[in-house]
């Protein structure tokens, strides 16, 4: 079982208008790069879109999302 200790976060906000091609590509960049993957991802009202990424913390040596 593992615990919140074993990840670290980053959190990802995609601007308004972005379509959800463009949004999902965003995200499967980061997570090829990165070695991220979704944890939660929120749509609020005005179009915006707020993603929080999370890897196992031992993979810390990999960059951090580009924001």
């Amino acid at each position: 079982m593992s615990t919140a200790d074993d990840y670290e976060y980053a959190p990802l906000r995609i601007p308004p208008g972005t379509s959800r091609s463009a949004a999902a590509t965003m995200l499967s960049l980061q997570v090829d790069v990165g070695g991220w993957e979704l944890a939660r991802l929120q749509l609020h009202a005005d179009g915006t879109r707020k993603a929080i990424l999370r890897r196992r913390a031992r993979l810390s040596y990999l960059p951090m999302p580009v924001t």
